[in-house]
């Protein structure tokens, strides 16, 4: 389970990939070349102002390798929104954004070389360039505003985002049941759930400990946590290689995990599978966690090994 301490950065995120393999290509044709080196093609182009250092941006990409190997994609989860920084290394994604406004699209070619200067570059990495397939959806100039004044229109816009993606959740749902035709039952707390299979023995309860597999989709089916390292695999997500994938160990204390799963598990027993539907006030809400924005609902599919029930409960009662 992605632990509840993790935040999600919404306004400043860094546009640098991470590490992946690639093969060598070919300079591309029909290119303009920018600083350092960097290549860019502009595909739709507005007459607005150009993107500068200090502009907030909202936008979204897809970084790929050589090979056309896609290293992340915002399309999956969330636009990145940020501050555009002063660029530390000639040539790099923010050199390229500059040529952009609000409304354009492009792609952008950074040298891998360049790149790998401010960042370890992975054994084995032959390819020539780190290519970024951008759309520029919101540009917010500071021009003449104060520094308090710039922050709180930022601000109303990342508070009017997340009122949109509210108002949108619910639909989201409905849409994902009636999609996949699942026959769901529901809390009255709005969490989804269906048991595939039951178990046996009581229902797990507060402060029981409960050993089982998970994994954690996107209602686009886009895995972003699993404890077996096969779905990993299979999803084509990063394997952490200091983690070790084994059933995980939960704890029912609402405390230590998101609501929907000390909700959900205690409506299961030892040997039981289901999938929850979790919306977001019962899991990372406004804030959101890693790909997962904010106000976004989350599924999960659940296996209960076993259970070890609670010592408080299995003590006699004193007088």
């Amino acid at each position: 389970m992605m632990p509840k301490y993790l935040k999600y950065l919404f306004t400043i995120v860094i546009l640098l990939p991470i590490c992946s393999y690639a093969q060598k290509g070919a300079t591309p044709q029909r290119y303009a070349t920018g600083p350092g080196g960097m290549l860019y093609k502009i595909y739709t182009q507005n007459k607005g102002p150009k993107i500068q250092v200090g502009n907030f941006i909202n936008i979204s990409a897809i970084g790929k390798t050589d090979n056309d190997s896609v290293l992340f994609n915002t399309y999956d989860s969330h636009p990145i929104m940020t501050v555009v920084p002063k660029t530390k290394l000639t040539g790099d994604v923010f050199a390229g954004i500059k040529y952009l406004s609000e409304g354009d699209s492009a792609t952008i070619k950074v040298v891998a070389d360049s790149a790998f200067k401010v960042q370890t570059k992975p054994k084995g990495f032959t390819g020539k360039y780190l290519t970024y397939d951008i759309k520029v959806n919101k540009v917010i100039v500071k021009g003449q505003l104060t520094d308090s004044a710039y922050q709180e229109v930022i601000k109303n816009y990342l508070v009017d985002e997340g009122q949109k993606l509210r108002a949108s959740e619910p639909g989201k749902i409905s849409r994902y049941i009636s999609g996949h035709n699942l026959k769901l039952s529901k809390t009255g707390d709005s969490l989804f759930y269906m048991i595939n299979k039951p178990g046996i023995g009581d229902n797990i309860g507060p402060g029981d400990t409960v050993i089982m597999n998970y994994t954690g989709r996107l209602l686009n089916g886009k895995v972003f946590d699993s404890s077996i390292k096969a779905e990993m695999i299979k999803a084509k997500m990063p394997v952490d290689p200091t983690r070790n994938y084994a059933p995980a160990q939960i704890i029912i204390d609402p405390k230590a995990e998101i609501p929907g799963w000390y909700e959900g598990l205690q409506l299961l027993n030892k040997g039981a599978s289901a999938i929850f539907i979790v919306p977001s006030k019962l899991a990372y809400g406004k804030s959101g966690v890693s790909i997962i924005a904010p106000y976004t609902p989350i599924l999960f599919e659940v296996t209960v090994i076993d259970v070890r029930r609670s010592v408080k409960k299995m003590l006699p009662a004193t007088k």
